[in-house]
């Protein structure tokens, strides 16, 4: 069994070995197929995923679905804008607190949602992958995900 200590330093180096790369080029992959899924709802791939928080969550403070989705502000304020503008969300001030601002689904966006049904089954049939297959390979990343999320160098 292969192990840290016995794999060449020269072999850390190349592309193929690189889990990073492989990251990568899946993510792209994923984000070609959900470009031309998404092409009927009108929709981007990073708004599909701002809607699937309102869908779930219901009406959330901007803060909380920049965590939600690992975005910064700066990315998720264009993104909820177009939103708006599409009519699919509407975003709302805190009167509570005027820094605060609140986003929601629109009945026009509620009524996407029954559009969008249809994408999570055709994303999984692209991937050739089996359900039991596709909740592993998910429980995996999230696992990846949390242990470089608490990596100190």
């Amino acid at each position: 069994m292969e192990t840290l200590s016995t794999v060449r330093d020269e072999d850390f180096l190349r592309l193929d070995h690189q889990i990073c790369f492989s990251l990568h080029a899946a993510t792209r992959a994923f984000n070609g197929v959900y470009r031309s899924t998404l092409q009927d709802l009108g929709l981007t791939y990073p708004q599909y995923l701002v809607m699937l928080v309102l869908w779930e969550h219901g009406e959330l403070p901007v803060k909380r679905i920049g965590e939600l989705l690992r975005l910064d502000s700066g990315t998720l304020s264009p993104l909820l804008k177009r939103l708006e503008s599409a009519g699919y969300v509407e975003r709302r001030r805190s009167a509570e607190d005027e820094r605060s601002v609140t986003a929601r689904s629109t009945d026009a966006g509620a009524a996407l949602r029954e559009q969008a049904l249809r994408v999570p089954r055709r994303i999984a049939a692209a991937t050739g992958l089996s359900l039991d297959e596709i909740r592993d390979l998910r429980a995996r990343l999230h696992a990846l995900t949390a242990a470089l999320d608490g990596a100190t160098l």
